[in-house]
Formats: C-alpha cells, sequence, structure tokens
C-alpha cells in the first residue's frame, strides 16, 4: 500500500462538498442532489450519519466512499451501510479501497454501531478485506443483491 493516501472525511474538507457530489453523481449514475443533501448533512454533523470519505491526488478526487442509513434495499435492520465506493481505475491495486473501508469500519465503531453493512454484486473483493456474507436483500428495484457485514470492533 502507497504510505502516501490519507483518507480525508468531508467534514474536514468541507470546500469539496460540490466536487465530490458530482464526482459520485459521475460514478454511480445517481442525481449530484441526492449526494449533496447527504454530503451538507454530514458536513453540518461531523459525527453520526451519514459520512462521505474521500482520497486525493492533487486536489482530485480519485477515490471515495460513504456511510449511509440504507443503500436503497429492503433490510431497513440492517443499518448503517457503506456506499458508493469507487477508486478511480488508474489508482486501484494500491490498497485505497481497503483504506476507505478501515476507516468507514473504525469510524462507524467509534461512534457505537458493532457492524457496518454493505450491498454488492462483487463476490470476492469484500471477503478478501474482511467481511462476510450475510444474506441476499432486494435493491428498490426488487432485485436479489449480496449483503456482506463488517465488525466494527
Amino acid at each position: 500500500m502507497d504510505r502516501n493516501i490519507v483518507v480525508k472525511r468531508l467534514y474536514q474538507c468541507p470546500d469539496s462538498l460540490e466536487n465530490a457530489a458530482i464526482w459520485f453523481s459521475q460514478k454511480w449514475g445517481i442525481p449530484s442532489e441526492t449526494y449533496r443533501d447527504s454530503m451538507v448533512t454530514c458536513i453540518q454533523k461531523e459525527t453520526g450519519i451519514p459520512q462521505w470519505y474521500l482520497v486525493f491526488e492533487q486536489q482530485r478526487i480519485v477515490a471515495g466512499a460513504g456511510v449511509i442509513a440504507n443503500d436503497y434495499h429492503d433490510r431497513v435492520d440492517l443499518t448503517p451501510n457503506l456506499c458508493a465506493l469507487f477508486v478511480e481505475e488508474s489508482h486501484r491495486y494500491r490498497g485505497i479501497a481497503r483504506l476507505l473501508l478501515d476507516s468507514a469500519r473504525r469510524d462507524m465503531g467509534k461512534l457505537g454501531f458493532e457492524t457496518l453493512y454493505l450491498v454488492t454484486d462483487h463476490e470476492h473483493f469484500y471477503e478478501r478485506c474482511g467481511w462476510e456474507f450475510l444474506t441476499i436483500v432486494s435493491d428498490s428495484d426488487g432485485n436479489p443483491v449480496r449483503m456482506y457485514a463488517a465488525s466494527t470492533l
């Protein structure tokens, strides 16, 4: 892993809010307003949910992730959820995704959450990062999707 990689919580760099909302929107095809609203809440609260994490290279966002209450699935009891994890292709295989995952897990543990959840169609990546397959849930369109869980302790 590149030791120069630093994960920043969005509330530490609030001037990045607009760029971050647009960046996540471009990666996931969800309106930037949806991200912006969540990010404004994050900055105003500093702790709790939602939280947003960014990795920069020369002031350009190269990776990010969020933690929200529910990532568009039917199991609202399984909360909080890691969401929107993305690493630019040019920055993959450098440990950035794992660093984002670990940062979110650690922060959620500090906030009193024992478990962090995520939904994904990837089967092996998260397992290599210490996550365990939990169950199949239904996404907002009713499609089955894999849910993983990780201890924050």
